[in-house]
């Protein structure tokens, strides 16, 4: 699973990284958890990119309330596009979900490893997501899940899951509402891997209150 992560890059990197004209409100953050806003990337109907802040647990736009977003914060590659859930958003609502790194622990004979996974060359990059719409009484709520996969190359040791890295080149694919399901699913793959380190951190991190810097020492 995907369960925090962090985003410290600095604004002008993730606009020229994604071709943004803007961005919206921005606060990097060393400890980012769900039920928390986070910073999306859709595809408009122009092809051009915008940036929006969307919280982090989706809820299907048939949902009668929010409790269960908690359960929806990831969303596995081998059934998006078959799981009631998620097939809808999959089908016409694919997003980019803006990192620069995600922690995951791994179990040792001391107790739970806190690693941050990383680009090699520490710049942004984007987990495969997707957005929804549900409407209530108080207005519209704009949610996101992150897909995962199983883990493969320097995640295996740390987890059997690993949320999957969309390479920037298959960015307008991904986003473009007329990519078809088959094409989509085949740009879920793990080739963005080869570039991402694993560094162990303090257990710091281990509490999500704590965003500072301390969360990657």
């Amino acid at each position: 699973m995907c369960g925090r992560f962090n985003l410290i890059a600095k604004a002008d990197d993730i606009i020229g990284h994604f071709q943004l004209q803007k961005l919206p409100r921005y606060q990097p953050s060393y400890n980012i958890a769900p039920g928390q806003k986070i910073l999306t990337v859709v595809g408009l109907d122009d092809k051009s990119l915008k940036a929006v802040n969307l919280f982090w647990g989706l809820v299907p736009s048939w949902s009668k309330d929010s409790k269960n977003s908690h359960h929806l914060i990831n969303a596995r590659a081998e059934t998006v596009s078959e799981k009631p859930s998620f097939r809808a958003a999959f089908h016409k609502r694919r997003c980019l979900i803006v990192s620069s790194g995600f922690y995951e622990w791994a179990t040792t004979d001391l107790g739970k490893k806190a690693f941050n996974i990383h680009r090699q060359d520490q710049q942004p990059f984007a987990f495969a997501g997707l957005w929804e719409h549900w409407d209530h009484d108080q207005g519209t709520l704009y949610s996101c899940t992150i897909i995962t996969t199983q883990a493969t190359g320097i995640m295996q040791p740390i987890h059997e899951r690993m949320p999957v890295i969309v390479q920037p080149d298959h960015y307008p694919q991904w986003l473009d509402k007329a990519t078809d399901d088959q094409h989509a699913l085949k740009l879920l793959g793990n080739d963005a891997y080869a570039q991402m380190a694993a560094t162990p951190v303090s257990d710091w991190v281990n509490n999500p209150r704590h965003d500072d810097e301390r969360c990657l020492q």
